[in-house]
């Protein structure tokens, strides 16, 4: 099955990096290191040690960001900067300038050009499901809250960043969401929408949590199914049936999106995989080792006899430069496929299992999601 189609400008703007993926900045820090070794070799200087360790540093740093395509833009770093405490959250804040012009709506999502969308930004605390105050992210498209449109109801796509140390920010930053949507409105090629970036984090970044509901710990599928969705339902006009829902998500978060999505066949019509598991690689341990409970929570395991009461559509993509990944999401359609429900997969070429792949994939998940939502 076929791929959705998205403008050609649209696909390349996806596609492009921001300033601070350049190359050039890891090649200018490893120069500038060569040059404080020769420093240190003619001249003895033991300041010169300490340059070239800290020009290597950010050497690796920069290179690793540019091949990961983590952080875009200066607002980007800000981002990144404020997730930590002080003084980074300053510096972050000190760094980070007001709203945007149409000059740089490309790459910063508090672009103030027409057909971007606003961004609110909402606190889900769910004490009973053990999920702690966090940081969901609503982005709300152009002209909602004109009064025109005060009737107007929305379908909602909700979309989980990686793990370990991912963000909700993360698919505002580095994924580009605001820039993608703007684009995609600019051009007519979906209908408004709400996109919502959840915060399953469960207050620690640093574990994979996988969006499992974890035994004595956070319960982040049903947190993510129940309270985000009815929270959402709440406080925005939204569609409120499984047709105009559909749930996304990049490595990690990609296994987080299937699994709870193909547990919840109710609440979410179709499901936007991007660099996919099917399995816990290797966090098993969250479950306690309950061979039920893993086994519940491997798709790979389960979707070959599982009931689809309901039928859900999915698209997954993968970079091509990532035979795990494209072996991943072949291996999922056919299982799919196998149960009678409509798949299509799509490899994006030149980029791994990175952000580059997500972010540039992202139009075709969002065009994907307006077809369903209009079937």
């Amino acid at each position: 099955m076929e791929s959705p189609t998205v403008p050609a400008d649209v696909a390349d703007h996806a596609r492009e990096t921001g300033p601070l993926e350049s190359p050039w900045i890891w090649i200018t820090f490893l120069a500038l290191a060569v040059l404080a070794l020769v420093v240190v070799v003619r001249r003895r200087r033991k300041t010169g040690i300490v340059a070239v360790v800290v020009f290597l540093l950010l050497a690796g740093i920069t290179g690793l960001n540019s091949y990961v395509g983590y952080v875009r833009t200066q607002h980007d770093l800000a981002m990144l900067l404020q997730r930590g405490g002080w003084p980074l959250r300053d510096l972050g804040k000190s760094i980070d300038s007001g709203p945007t012009d149409t000059s740089r709506a490309a790459f910063d999502p508090r672009s103030t050009a027409p057909n971007s969308p606003t961004v609110d930004k909402i606190d889900l605390p769910d004490p009973i499901n053990n999920v702690p105050s966090g940081r969901t992210y609503v982005l709300l498209p152009p002209g909602y809250t004109d009064p025109a449109n005060s009737d107007r109801r929305y379908p909602v796509v909700y979309l989980v960043h990686g793990y370990p140390y991912g963000g909700p920010e993360d698919w505002l930053a580095a994924g580009d969401a605001p820039g993608t949507l703007r684009l995609l409105y600019e051009h007519k090629t979906i209908a408004p929408a709400i996109v919502v970036s959840v915060d399953l984090t469960a207050g620690d970044a640093s574990k994979s949590w996988d969006g499992l509901d974890v035994p004595g710990g956070p319960r982040l599928e049903t947190y993510l199914a129940k309270t985000v969705v009815s929270a959402v339902d709440q406080r925005y006009r939204t569609l409120s049936d499984r047709g105009h829902r559909s749930l996304g998500g990049m490595s990690g978060g990609a296994f987080a999106a299937l699994n709870i999505g193909l547990h919840h066949l109710d609440t979410f019509g179709s499901l936007l995989i991007t660099l996919p598991y099917d399995t816990l690689d290797g966090n098993e341990h969250f479950l306690g080792g309950d061979r039920k409970l893993v086994s519940a929570n491997t798709p790979r395991d389960y979707i070959p006899t599982m009931p689809f009461p309901q039928p859900v559509s999915v698209i997954l993509t993968a970079g091509s430069g990532a035979p795990t990944d494209n072996a991943t999401a072949t291996r999922i359609a056919t299982a799919l496929r196998a149960r009678g429900q409509h798949v299509v997969v799509r490899t994006e070429q030149g980029f791994n299992h990175t952000w580059h792949t997500a972010r540039a994939t992202l139009p075709y998940l969002l065009a994907f999601a307006d077809n369903e939502f209009r079937r």
